[in-house]
């Protein structure tokens, strides 16, 4: 079941341990996103810490974020932008969303399937969707002191098995959070050094998140027969689409009989 807002909002932002991981996470992504100018970016879950580079640049910035878990008021110096909406109806029209993240959402949803085909009907041609879930081999999957200790923990074989059942095809992993979920200040001060070495180690040894970007999977229609008509059609095959013209009745020999005169 999803968190309650309330323990999220103290995590990422009155705990050090949360703002290190808010920050960690955040640069990743904004790597991946450098240019978000005139697009409409959607959050779903608790993505609000991930959303702030893009509220100067992109078209519109949304932070959905689901009944059971509640809602807060965000930006706290702006204008609010978060909506109050349900896992499986989100109030966004189909094909609208050019970049959408979704963080505390997929592993702790009781649909994950309609939650899926929901974040796929929104996403438009050519945009890009990010997922960040709990790495099931990674360190922070297995403390309760932080969010990603509670739902369903992903390895990066599952979530991409998952994501390419609902039509998303994968364009880049990686993994972050390297550092140990302990708020103790030796972590803290190495922490840096820490997410360093950790990008040269294998994704599923150490990680504490893993994130995926896909794109959305358009299927190509079906349609019966020929869609246009053949420009320059096999001699062999003339006649066989138009018969010839059935051949004109040979005219009929009338017999005349000698009639005597």
């Amino acid at each position: 079941m999803h968190l309650d807002v309330l323990d999220l909002r103290n995590f990422y932002y009155r705990s050090a341990l949360g703002r290190a991981a808010q920050k960690v996470i955040r640069d990743e992504l904004v790597a991946m996103w450098p240019d978000t100018k005139g697009h409409m970016v959607v959050g779903f879950g608790f993505a609000l810490p991930l959303l702030r580079p893009f509220l100067k640049d992109a078209r519109r910035v949304i932070g959905l974020m689901p009944g059971p878990q509640g809602v807060m008021p965000w930006p706290a110096d702006g204008k609010n932008v978060s909506v109050l909406c349900e896992d499986t109806l989100w109030p966004i029209e189909t094909g609208k969303v050019d970049r959408l993240v979704m963080l505390h959402g997929l592993e702790t949803t009781e649909q994950p399937s309609v939650l899926l085909d929901e974040a796929w009907r929104v996403l438009g041609p050519g945009g890009r969707a990010v997922f960040i879930v709990p790495n099931r081999a990674g360190l922070w999957s297995r403390s309760d002191a932080t969010p990603f200790g509670y739902g369903r923990p992903y390895s990066l074989g599952q979530l991409e098995a998952q994501l390419r059942r609902h039509q998303f095809v994968t364009e880049r992993t990686m993994s972050t959070l390297y550092q140990p979920p302990s708020a103790r200040k030796v972590w803290r001060k190495s922490a840096g050094f820490l997410e360093t070495v950790g990008r040269k180690m294998p994704v599923v040894a150490a990680g504490g998140v893993l994130i995926v970007e896909v794109s959305k999977q358009m299927a190509a229609p079906t349609r019966p027969g020929l869609t246009e008509a053949v420009r320059k059609p096999f001699k062999a095959l003339e006649g066989i689409a138009k018969p010839n013209p059935k051949p004109e009745a040979a005219p009929s020999r009338t017999m005349v009989r000698d009639v005597p005169r």
